[in-house]
């Protein structure tokens, strides 16, 4: 996804600063696994058995696309004649083997079904070159969609679906922001306490370079906060996903919901912006 702040045109870079990414007090993986040993031995004290920690899936099987949809620019939902989307050593890529160039062909990879209160870790590895005809802000770009709009009401020549991403970048780019910020096609969050107009907002993770595996989390609870981590740190949090009324993709989806603009679920998707990317040990937590 690009880096652009307000609603304005895509083009421009965002900016903001690295020591305010954090919206919430900070929740680490350890201090997770803290809190769940202290409810269970409170659980303990009181004679009742502990609710059992929510157990993680694999949703990529490292062979095959089984239980994933694309849905790529100019394209119907499925269709992927130049295999954008394929299977190679173990990883989903999204390789551009078959492209000579970029022609607006922005890929999303839509997994089967919609979530609400989760967490996903998976491993990703941005590597290459960028098709020639791309954007400055493509470069080294791609991310990972949540509660997005139904891919099977995205429309054919839409670059985005309505959605929330957590965007991986690594360096070199001719603009040098880290990896783990939030992009918000068609959405507004709720970001220190305030809603934040911007289109994307940096996180507090390291600049990284391409070419390395990097671990990555997202958390979204069931109160509605959310949590990017990069190699097991919290990089960035923030609240109250809002469809955002002023877009044009977003009005039907605003009308279709009676006019309500609260967002706590839809699609995940794994990006192809026009730069090679792998993912791979994909694993889902439901929280709901």
């Amino acid at each position: 996804m690009m880096v652009r702040t307000g609603r304005g045109p895509r083009r421009a870079e965002a900016h903001g600063g690295r020591s305010s990414a954090l919206d919430e007090p900070l929740a680490t993986p350890h201090n997770h696994q803290m809190k769940t040993y202290s409810l269970a031995f409170a659980a303990l004290l009181l004679g009742a058995a502990p609710a059992p920690e929510p157990s993680w899936q694999r949703i990529f099987d490292g062979k095959t696309l089984d239980g994933w949809t694309p849905k790529i620019t100019g394209r119907a939902l499925g269709e992927d004649p130049l295999e954008m989307f394929i299977v190679q050593d173990g990883a989903i890529r999204v390789s551009h083997a078959h492209y000579s160039k970029f022609s607006g062909e922005f890929g999303h990879l839509f997994w089967k079904r919609p979530l609400g209160a989760f967490r996903i870790r998976f491993e990703y590895r941005l590597f290459g070159e960028s098709l020639p005809g791309i954007k400055p802000w493509q470069a080294t770009n791609s991310g990972l969609m949540f509660h997005a709009q139904p891919p099977e009401t995205i429309r054919r020549d839409q670059d985005f679906p309505v959605s929330l991403e957590m965007q991986l970048l690594a360096t070199p780019r001719p603009t040098e922001e880290p990896s783990g910020n939030l992009c918000t096609p068609g959405t507004t969050v709720m970001f220190q306490g305030k809603r934040d107009p911007r289109h994307c907002i940096l996180s507090n993770a390291p600049l990284l370079a391409a070419g390395r595996w990097t671990k990555a989390e997202l958390e979204v609870l069931p109160s509605g906060i959310i949590t990017h981590f990069i190699d097991g740190k919290p990089v960035l949090r923030y609240s109250n996903v809002e469809l955002d009324p002023q877009d044009e993709d977003a009005k039907p989806l605003v009308a279709a919901a009676g006019g309500r603009l609260a967002l706590t679920r839809g699609y995940i998707a794994l990006q192809g912006e026009g730069h090679p990317i792998e993912f791979r040990n994909i694993d889902l937590q439901i929280l709901d």
